[in-house]
């Protein structure tokens, strides 16, 4: 909103003329994210603990988490509180790309708020029934993929998306476009589900991806930098990059609280709209595969869960001592700050390694 109050007072006010760049922009929201982030902080872990919204700890986890149960959960709502603002206040909102990934946002922050609502408020120990969330991420999952297969910005990229490692190479899956990105959402959202099981340990990993994304939304935005690294050139793209550095300020702010020990926990409240918020991004850029690369640690977190169940399917044993992976290593000794910050650094090589791939091709 700002940006078409205060761009156009350039002539007369030469200051607001740094409205016009994204860069600028991007950093005002990442700054404004922390900023409301820290400040609504502890009215809202207040409230969720005077109404008694309390994480309910698994039994059969590590017995250190016993000590949680209780804690504050449900605050993805900080998160959320503190990316929409500073986007709908910094970005040019009358772009697709905005009020699509804010859209996705909204709908996997109010799916997991349900999720959250019926385990912690209704006692029911698996909360929203499995297939019903899945419905709710496929129904959003096909939705985007609709807007950008019969929408597309620009009409060769309709139904493309880029392939890491490769020069001038994008695979188009047709009307299966649309397939694609409901897998991608779904996958992704859930990855981040599952690696939400540590204090800081979601919001750091997310911290990176956006990080990075913002990057990368940035140059597909420019002509010259998609032209020199030979990547899809998406005229309105670049605004995402003021989504994704919102979306960084948040996840710090909300980290200040987070960190361990927890005063609060993000819940599927965060979780689910963290991951698909990134996977929207992903799309909408069209770097699908770079998740791969970029969330690694979802897709080493998802491959511990299903080797494990695999596993003890045909040997009757486990194949680590916990799954997800981080549990783990907490059971094998690793104090968890040391298991958080290590899958921090994995997730910050992973974030350069995707950069990477832009010019080794």
């Amino acid at each position: 909103m700002l940006y078409y109050l205060l761009a156009p007072l350039k002539d007369d006010f030469i200051i607001f003329n740094l409205f016009r760049y994204i860069t600028f922009r991007a950093a005002c929201a990442t700054l404004l994210a922390f900023i409301i982030s820290l400040l609504i902080g502890p009215p809202i872990i207040r409230m969720l603990r005077e109404h008694q919204i309390g994480e309910q700890v698994r039994l059969d986890g590590p017995k250190s988490h016993l000590a949680k149960r209780g804690t504050p959960s449900m605050g993805g709502i900080m998160i959320l509180i503190s990316v929409i603002l500073p986007t709908l206040l910094l970005a040019r909102v009358a772009e697709t790309h905005i009020w699509l990934v804010l859209s996705a946002f909204v709908w996997l922050s109010l799916l997991g708020l349900l999720d959250d609502y019926l385990k912690i408020v209704k006692k029911l120990p698996k909360g929203l029934v499995g297939r019903y969330k899945i419905i709710g991420q496929l129904v959003l999952g096909l939705l985007v993929g609709c807007v950008v297969y019969f929408f597309p910005e620009v009409e060769s990229a309709r139904s493309s998306t880029t392939m890491p490692f490769f020069k001038n190479f994008e695979l188009n899956l047709g009307i299966f476009y649309i397939a694609f990105v409901a897998l991608v959402i779904i996958s992704t959202s859930n990855g981040a589900n599952i690696t939400d099981g540590q204090d800081g340990l979601l919001a750091g990993v997310v911290a990176f991806a956006a990080l990075a994304f913002a990057g990368i939304a940035y140059v597909t935005g420019r002509v010259d930098f998609s032209d020199y690294l030979n990547i899809i050139y998406l005229p309105g793209a670049g605004e995402l990059a003021v989504f994704c550095a919102a979306l960084f300020g948040g996840i710090l702010g909300f980290l200040w609280y987070n960190s361990y020990p927890a005063q609060v926990f993000m819940g599927d409240t965060g979780a689910l709209a963290l991951g698909g918020a990134i996977a929207t991004v992903a799309v909408l850029v069209k770097k699908e595969l770079l998740l791969i690369l970029i969330c690694g640690i979802f897709v080493i977190e998802n491959l511990s869960v299903i080797i494990q169940v695999l596993y003890f399917k045909r040997t009757g044993k486990r194949a680590f001592a916990m799954a997800p992976l981080h549990h783990h290593f907490e059971l094998k000794g690793w104090a968890e700050p040391k298991v958080v910050v290590r899958f921090w650094i994995l997730s910050a090589l992973l974030a350069l390694l995707t950069l990477a791939t832009f010019k080794i091709r």
